[in-house]
């Protein structure tokens, strides 16, 4: 399953717990908010979790977990999508997080290719800060190009169609 939210994967990860299955957390190690040992959700829910380096890795750490919550797929390399369709294949519930879209309105790294062999897509949304509606984009509020910039509400905001593409 892909879900496009950290609070909807931390949520169906304590579900899981919850069904007494064997559940593991991992994020990239790209991201450092919040520290390398947790997931922090923009509603402040945090949990811990594992860091990987490169996606051959979640092989290795997946072997005693039925269910593994991966955050932040865009940050990861292509190889991932080997990867848990493997572990997908070998039995184990595999939930990904991760934006659709980077600040320029482009496909953003893997997410489109897991999104397309994901059973079940899930697309959740932020709320447009100018009007309240739908947000299905973040633009970046800050002059950085680099195509990757770690950040929350201090570099992005969520934006509707309409409002990204006429600000």
């Amino acid at each position: 399953m892909f879900s496009g939210k950290t609070e909807e994967l931390l949520r169906l990860l304590k579900r899981a717990e919850i069904a007494n299955l064997a559940c593991l957390l991992v994020k990239p190690s790209i991201d450092t908010r919040n520290g390398l040992d947790s997931v922090t959700s923009h509603g402040q829910q945090s949990r811990a979790c594992k860091v990987v380096h490169q996606s051959s890795e979640l092989m290795e750490l997946a072997k005693s977990y039925d269910y593994i919550a991966i955050d932040e797929v865009q940050f990861f390399d292509n190889n991932l999508i080997n990867v848990v369709t493997e572990l997908a294949n070998g039995g184990k519930k595999i939930v990904l997080s991760g934006l659709d879209m980077d600040f320029m309105g482009q496909p953003f790294g893997i997410t489109p290719q897991l999104m397309a062999v994901a059973d079940e897509v899930i697309k959740l949304h932020a709320i447009c800060t100018v009007c309240g509606k739908q947000a299905q984009y973040s633009k970046r509020i800050n002059d950085n190009k680099n195509p990757i910039q770690i950040g929350a509400k201090e570099s992005y905001t969520a934006l509707c169609r309409k409002h990204y593409y006429n600000l």
